[in-house]
């Protein structure tokens, strides 16, 4: 099971609801929309105008899950962790709790117009890249796989939303029923 919750108010629902729906697709487990806002307010870091993106996953551990549930907070505010400019998420690996924002994968932060379906299949990749890391996945080698890291959003768009054979076979065994 997969849970999704909105941190911060700005989350869509609809952009929540269709993340869910792809996830099922993706991992082959139930996904749903779990009630209530995480609020991102404490990791707010006012010199450098972001969130930090560990004291979002500190809070999401705090909420109540159900044995072997992965929980996924989307955020539309821009994150960072010390010791990079950003990050698009994060996740505890081989954890419960996993982070991905919308912030840099929207098409306005580079001067471009607003290009929704674009947004939802970088959300989705990102949304499965920080999942992976739940089930013990690393960064993968092969360009391709979800799970290869990606440091700028042009990264993200060529790789696909999906795990390469070795990573799917990790995934497979913690998802079995």
């Amino acid at each position: 099971m997969i849970e999704l919750v909105a941190v911060g108010e700005a989350v869509q629902p609809r952009r929540l609801n269709a993340l869910a729906l792809e996830l099922t697709r993706i991992f082959k487990v139930p996904c749903q929309v779990r009630a209530g806002v995480v609020d991102p307010a404490p990791a707010r870091d006012d010199t450098r105008q972001q969130y930090r993106s560990t004291t979002i996953l500190d809070r999401l551990r705090l909420l109540n899950l159900p044995n072997r549930t992965r929980l996924l907070g989307v955020a539309a505010v821009d994150l960072f962790v010390p010791i990079f400019t950003f990050v698009f998420g994060e996740a505890e690996v081989d954890g419960h709790c996993a982070l991905a924002s919308t912030y840099r994968l929207e098409e306005e932060r580079y001067g471009l117009p607003a290009n929704e379906e674009k947004l939802r299949e970088r959300l989705t990749k990102e949304a499965v890249h920080e999942l992976g890391h739940t089930y013990g996945l690393r960064h993968c080698d092969d360009w391709q796989c979800v799970m290869a890291s990606s440091h700028s959003v042009e990264l993200v768009d060529v790789k696909q939303a999906e795990f390469c054979e070795e990573c799917a076979a990790v995934v497979r065994e913690f998802t079995r029923v």
